[in-house]
Protein backbone atom coordinates (compact mmCIF):
# COMPACT_ATOMS: atom_id res chain seq x y z
CA UNK A 1 0.00 0.00 0.00
CA UNK A 2 1.19 3.45 -0.80
CA UNK A 3 0.01 6.51 1.22
CA UNK A 4 1.04 10.20 -0.70
CA UNK A 5 0.75 12.98 1.33
CA UNK A 6 0.34 16.22 -0.54
CA UNK A 7 0.60 19.87 -0.06
CA UNK A 8 1.17 22.90 -2.60
CA UNK A 9 4.60 23.24 -2.95
CA UNK A 10 5.53 19.50 -1.90
CA UNK A 11 7.94 20.43 0.86
CA UNK A 12 7.72 21.35 4.50
CA UNK A 13 4.34 21.19 5.57
CA UNK A 14 4.13 17.30 3.43
CA UNK A 15 7.15 16.30 5.03
CA UNK A 16 5.92 16.97 8.33
CA UNK A 17 2.85 15.74 7.93
CA UNK A 18 4.59 12.56 6.10
CA UNK A 19 6.17 11.39 9.62
CA UNK A 20 2.97 12.20 11.60
CA UNK A 21 1.47 9.39 9.34
CA UNK A 22 4.08 6.89 9.68
CA UNK A 23 3.99 7.51 13.71
CA UNK A 24 -0.07 7.21 13.27
CA UNK A 25 1.18 4.02 10.99
CA UNK A 26 2.89 2.68 13.76
CA UNK A 27 0.19 3.45 16.25
CA UNK A 28 -2.48 1.13 14.06
CA UNK A 29 0.33 -1.45 13.80
CA UNK A 30 -0.06 -1.08 9.89
CA UNK A 31 2.34 -0.97 7.45
CA UNK A 32 2.77 1.12 4.30
CA UNK A 33 4.64 3.19 2.18
CA UNK A 34 4.41 6.69 3.26
CA UNK A 35 6.11 9.80 0.53
CA UNK A 36 5.34 13.46 0.21
CA UNK A 37 5.25 15.34 -2.92
CA UNK A 38 3.25 18.47 -4.29
CA UNK A 39 0.06 18.93 -5.79
CA UNK A 40 1.27 19.04 -9.08
CA UNK A 41 3.07 15.73 -9.29
CA UNK A 42 0.36 14.04 -7.44
CA UNK A 43 -1.59 14.01 -10.49
CA UNK A 44 0.39 12.25 -11.78
CA UNK A 45 1.90 9.97 -9.29
CA UNK A 46 -0.50 6.36 -8.16
CA UNK A 47 -1.01 5.90 -5.02
CA UNK A 48 -3.70 3.96 -2.85
CA UNK A 49 -4.38 6.95 -0.55
CA UNK A 50 -3.58 10.53 -1.07
CA UNK A 51 -3.93 12.92 2.46
CA UNK A 52 -3.51 16.27 2.61
CA UNK A 53 -5.50 19.70 3.38
CA UNK A 54 -8.63 19.77 2.16
CA UNK A 55 -8.04 22.71 -0.47
CA UNK A 56 -4.95 20.68 -2.08
CA UNK A 57 -6.34 17.07 -1.89
CA UNK A 58 -9.84 17.61 -3.04
CA UNK A 59 -8.01 19.22 -6.64
CA UNK A 60 -7.23 15.90 -7.37
CA UNK A 61 -9.34 13.54 -9.40
CA UNK A 62 -11.45 11.04 -7.60
CA UNK A 63 -10.82 8.18 -9.10
CA UNK A 64 -6.52 8.68 -8.24
CA UNK A 65 -7.58 6.42 -5.18
CA UNK A 66 -8.69 7.08 -1.88
CA UNK A 67 -8.51 11.17 -0.69
CA UNK A 68 -8.57 12.00 3.04
CA UNK A 69 -8.72 15.53 3.82
CA UNK A 70 -7.18 16.96 7.20
CA UNK A 71 -8.19 19.55 9.25
CA UNK A 72 -5.64 19.51 11.40
CA UNK A 73 -2.07 18.19 10.19
CA UNK A 74 -0.50 17.77 13.63
CA UNK A 75 -3.43 15.52 14.76
CA UNK A 76 -2.11 11.68 14.92
CA UNK A 77 -5.62 11.18 16.54
CA UNK A 78 -7.45 12.64 13.47
CA UNK A 79 -4.95 11.06 10.94
CA UNK A 80 -5.51 7.50 13.10
CA UNK A 81 -9.05 7.99 12.49
CA UNK A 82 -9.42 8.67 8.60
CA UNK A 83 -7.40 5.75 7.82
CA UNK A 84 -8.17 3.32 9.81
CA UNK A 85 -10.70 2.51 7.98
CA UNK A 86 -8.85 2.56 4.66
CA UNK A 87 -6.12 -0.18 5.59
Amino acid sequence: MKILVVCGNGLGSSFIMELIVKKALIELGKVAEVTHTDLASAKGEKADIYIGADDIVNQLPEERGHIVSIVNMMSISEIKLKLKPLL
